[in-house]
């Protein structure tokens, strides 16, 4: 008796009132197991149920206990205490299981699985016992069966199907089998709702298999139709481990609806019917051989890039030894020193204004070679100089003595109808040369610095994720893949990591490919090379040079996004792509417009906003009218500044008087004298430029997506594409063409970037919705039992910037041997 009310008062029960003067009538039954006991318990007795079981050292089988209370009320409980040997479980029923604000939910059948103590013996014999007590003083019933579980231990590719409620959870042992030392552990169901909880635990007692506890140990995870997790056996001292499903009172943790509240703080809630049928599996996981074949196989990919570059290079230097042998030029003389320049003149396409001829600048009349070849025409050294005195600028900045006598210069040569390049690169080759190594080192160095201060938060960031994630073992804080999760180390998917090196191989290689590119350019720089000095468009390497760190710098990120991807730290992923699409549109622009280009410092500064805006929106962005409105008014507003500034070529200037000027314009050209534009082109790729962000911003005000960055990041690659497709039909319709290596280019990028897109947009995971939810769209591996779609989509993604940022690099490579000022600006 002192035994069990000891036992009755660590549960909560005050049961020993023989201390003023009560007895308790204790009956001791000798009880069978698969027999129902229906029986009846009031505060005046208790009954204690003996049941003898054998444990096998060899053998694990499972005991479950359940019980029904069949009286109505709720006030009074009955408290079941189960004692055997080295553990204890108790539990009242009805079972109050409580929910989101402590809202509370009773259980009258309650089924409950006894830990199984490891045994050193090959057979030995147990006790376990019942004890049934109350202190109702009306009578309960009630009825108790304890019968074994067949199936207790899961085998290795085998699927068992069961049924788990909140107050009848389930769980299951498995044993590593020789030879297996990770296994992936599936739990599968047809049902959505409710929602449940995964869990792995190690062999001991007692198991947390309730809502309430079933986090404290172990690792576990919400599941709604989909569950996964990859367990080692290194984490497993046992060589074994539990299978716990619990399934939760209520279902907001999976996304399911918020029920009301109680009218009274103690009010009861009725459950309804919670049951739910599931089905688990153990798999085992991918063993070493496959880890070594991934990486090697991901390595072996992006250095047959630098193989092919090699290749290309070789037949180049090759194909130039050949032409230079056959028409007899020394390799070190330039066109120049010959005395002789291209042939063929480029015709260039119709610039006319409302469908007029073509006006006499219009028309070209350069001596230039269409395929970049050495065929030359006689022509005098006089007639060379004179036509590189007309090449050049007529006025150098040095012939000025203060800023306002050259700005004064700039507005009335960017009067003229038709610009060309020549016009916007008016500087002398010592300032252009100077420029060049500034702007190399202006953007390349910015950039790295803010590569280095925003990496190494990153960085420290994601290990404290992840450590956070294998001490708690609560899988719901990172949105993995985890069908196709392949831990190594402390990584919980490494496979999702190592898929990222393409960024950072591929960005050196491009890296490797312009540093070539700037020592050729300088070289003919030195020699006085004519082509390197007059012709073609003006070689600034500085953004190509950040271009290459940005797209190595994604991949870092990325690397570091994927390490816990979550929606808090989302922006690691995409920041550095908001860098690149600005940084090649600047590129984009620069090609025609040298002089007038943003600096550095005020293309990061932009970025810089665009970022923190990436920040609000992922922060306040959902659901927030208020926030959607401000960043609508502010995107329309910057697209109307941006679209003034791109047609008056950088000479309207932006201030607070911007807006009158605007509508002083618009009423003068358009209202009063009811004028066409001046420049048809540059304004019919600023209408369209407009509306496709109008539209954007009318989607984002209308739709509120709530993945903000991404939002962002298609607002920047819609105009980045519209720029860029603008920039080659104006190209060709300058008469311009694209030489063979760049219209390869163009398309293998077009083919790669049609196949990563529909990888990206198979949606693996998402963290706009619940971690049970996204659970959803998990799937198994497709390439070599290692990489997922998303892994594809890294590729992929990774080889179509890299053919991207070499299309910018050598689309207008049939320009070099062309004059600037008959080269077009558009």
């Amino acid at each position: 008796r002192l035994e069990t009310c000891a036992l009755l008062w660590l549960c909560g029960f005050s049961c020993c009132s023989g201390a003023v003067g009560e007895t308790k009538n204790v009956v001791q039954k000798d009880a069978e197991f698969d027999v129902t006991y229906n029986d009846t318990v009031t505060s005046e007795n208790q009954t204690i149920y003996a049941f003898n079981h054998t444990v096998s050292r060899n053998k694990t089988e499972g005991v479950r206990v359940s019980v029904d209370v069949l009286s109505q009320g709720f006030e009074s409980p009955i408290l079941f205490v189960i004692r055997q040997k080295q553990a204890v479980l108790s539990f009242q029923v009805p079972l109050i299981l409580r929910g989101l604000y402590q809202r509370k939910y009773p259980y009258k059948h309650v089924g409950r699985t006894l830990c199984q103590p490891p045994t050193r013996a090959a057979s030995e014999s147990q006790y376990f016992f019942v004890d049934v007590s109350t202190l109702s003083n009306q009578g309960t019933n009630y009825q108790l069966r304890v019968s074994r579980v067949e199936s207790f231990t899961l085998q290795t590719d085998t699927k068992f199907s069961f049924t788990a409620s909140p107050s009848q959870p389930q769980y299951f042992k498995y044993v590593f089998p020789d030879g297996i030392d990770t296994v992936i552990v599936k739990v599968n169901s047809e049902m959505n709702f409710p929602c449940s909880v995964m869990s792995i635990q190690d062999i001991q007692c007692p198991v947390y298999d309730l809502d309430n506890n079933v986090a404290f140990i172990g690792m576990y995870q919400t599941m709604t139709k989909k569950g996964a997790i990859t367990v080692q056996r290194k984490d497993f001292p046992s060589n074994s481990f539990y299978v716990v499903i619990v399934v939760k009172t209520e279902d907001e943790a999976c996304g399911g609806p918020l029920r009301f509240y109680p009218l009274r703080p103690d009010e009861l809630i009725d459950a309804g019917n919670r049951s739910k049928v599931l089905d688990v599996m153990v798999s085992p996981a991918i063993n070493s051989d496959i880890y070594v074949i991934g990486m090697l196989f991901c390595l072996g990919i992006f250095l047959s890039f630098y193989l092919l570059t090699l290749l290309v290079a070789c037949l180049e230097n090759k194909r130039v030894s050949k032409k230079r042998e056959v028409f007899q030029i020394p390799a070190d003389m330039s066109p120049a020193e010959t005395g002789k320049i291209p042939a063929s003149p480029y015709e260039y396409g119709s610039f006319a204004d409302n469908g007029s001829t073509l006006s006499s600048e219009a028309v070209t009349d350069s001596a230039t070679s269409t395929d970049n070849n050495y065929g030359y025409m006689d022509r005098s050294l006089d007639s060379v100089g004179r036509s590189r005195q007309e090449s050049l600028s007529s006025v150098e900045e040095d012939d000025y003595d203060t800023l306002d006598d050259i700005n004064s210069d700039k507005n009335i040569v960017r009067t003229k109808k038709f610009l060309c390049v020549s016009d916007l690169a008016r500087k002398d080759k010592r300032i252009l040369k100077w420029s060049n190594s500034s702007q190399m080192s202006h953007f390349s160095r910015n950039i790295a610095t803010i590569a280095v201060f925003y990496a190494l938060p990153v960085v420290q960031l994601v290990i404290t994720y992840q450590t956070v994630v294998n001490v708690t073992g609560n899988q719901d804080i990172c949105y993995y893949n985890f069908l196709c999760a392949h831990p190594l180390g402390a990584l919980s998917a490494f496979n999702n990591i190592l898929s990222n090196l393409g960024y950072v191989m591929l960005g050196l290689l491009f890296l490797l490919i312009v540093l070539k590119r700037d020592i050729v350019h300088n070289r003919a720089l030195v020699r006085n090379n004519l082509n390197a000095l007059e012709c073609g468009i003006p070689k600034h390497f500085g953004l190509f040079y950040a271009m290459g760190t940005a797209l190595m710098m994604e991949g870092l990120l990325s690397a570091c996004y994927h390490v816990c991807p979550n929606y808090t730290n989302f922006q690691f992923d995409t920041s550095f792509m908001y860098m690149i699409a600005g940084l090649c549109m600047l590129k984009l622009y620069q090609k025609r417009h040298p002089d007038i280009n943003a600096s550095a410092y005020t293309a990061y500064a932009c970025l810089a906003v665009v970022i923190f805006f990436s920040v609000l929106g992922v922060v306040f962005g959902k659901g927030n009218t208020v926030f959607w409105i401000v960043f609508s008014v502010i995107h329309i507003l910057a697209t109307l500044l941006l679209s003034t500034q791109l047609y008056y070529m950088g000479r309207w200037r932006l201030d607070s008087g911007i807006l009158r000027r605007m509508v002083y314009v618009i009423y003068t050209d358009c209202i009063r004298q009811c004028s066409g534009p001046m420049y048809i082109d540059r304004m019919v790729l600023i209408v369209m430029g407009n509306i496709v962000n109008w539209c954007l911003a009318a989607y984002g005000l209308i739709e509120r997506p709530n993945d903000f960055a991404s939002y962002l990041l298609a607002i920047a690659i819609c105009n980045l594409l519209l720029y860029f497709a603008f920039y080659i039909i104006m190209k060709l319709r300058s008469g311009e063409r694209i030489q063979c290596l760049a219209l390869v280019c163009i398309l293998f990028t077009a083919v790669v970037w049609g196949f990563a897109l529909y990888f990206f947009f198979q949606g693996l995971s998402t963290w706009q919705k619940t971690p049970a939810e996204s659970r959803e769209h998990n799937r198994d591996c497709i390439l070599l039992s290692f990489f997922d779609d998303h892994d594809i989509w890294h590729f992929l993604s990774s080889i179509a910037m890299f053919g991207s940022f070499l299309v910018l690099l050598t689309m207008d490579d049939d320009l070099d041997t062309v004059q600037r000022d008959k080269i077009y600006v558009f």
